[in-house]
């Protein structure tokens, strides 16, 4: 697509990304995975949205920021819904802060370990922009379970959330970012009393999404200033 100028607009419709990541050291299957793919193949619609872009991400800590760069630059999003596997959850657990390091940091998909302790240049924590009491209050009266976090982790969940909280990814700037923990897949584990049928997962995806963009709207939100390299 045409690059877009990060210039002032208000009251249009927002550019909604969603990214899931791929399977990892025990989990054979990620739930996020499917979810991604579903929503990239049926994506959500409405007044509130300009554009929507669903995309599954490599665990391997030596791409990702690269990753998330290509596909900033590429579609420009306004609000960025990030969503992880947490295996000991048991309903979507919403993360209010994302915590810049690597001190909990374990192997990824290849093996690998993240060379420095901290995330990326910033804050030791950045707190998510997602309207989470609106999403949680969406869940609820859908029946879903709701969570709620202070601790994303030390694993690649929290990498994303940090590095998209902190816009230091060339081309990632959401003004609304912020990560979900979803509970395993039910069709992969029935006899996980926690796991989540995916049904019930795109439905929960589906009111967060609805959520971030009616806030958007009505918050009649102003895009940053153009800055080289955006325009």
């Amino acid at each position: 697509m045409p690059a877009r100028s990060y210039c002032a607009m208000t009251n249009r419709p927002a550019r909604i990304l969603v990214t899931g990541f791929s399977v990892f050291p025990g989990a054979p299957v990620n739930p996020t995975e499917a979810l991604a793919g579903i929503l990239r193949d049926d994506p959500p619609q409405g007044e509130g949205i300009e554009a929507f872009r669903a995309e599954v991400l490599a665990v391997e800590y030596e791409t990702i920021a690269g990753r998330l760069s290509a596909i900033g630059r590429e579609f420009m999003p306004d609000i960025a819904i990030h969503f992880g596997l947490a295996r000991e959850c048991a309903g979507f657990r919403l993360e209010r802060v994302a915590r810049n390091s690597h001190a909990h940091a374990r192997p990824d998909q290849s093996g690998a370990m993240p060379v420095a302790a901290q995330v990326c240049a910033g804050p030791e924590t950045l707190p998510s922009t997602l309207p989470l009491d609106r999403i949680a209050d969406g869940l609820r009266k859908a029946g879903l379970p709701v969570e709620w976090s202070d601790d994303a982790g030390g694993y690649l969940c929290n990498t994303v959330f940090t590095l998209s909280a902190a816009h230091a990814c060339d081309g990632l700037r959401p003004l609304m970012t912020g990560f979900i923990h979803v509970p395993p897949l039910k069709e992969a584990e029935p006899d996980n009393a926690t796991a989540m049928g995916i049904d019930d997962l795109v439905a929960g995806a589906r009111i967060a999404i609805g959520a971030c963009a009616a806030a958007w709207a009505e918050s009649g939100q102003e895009e940053s200033p153009a800055e080289p390299g955006f325009l």
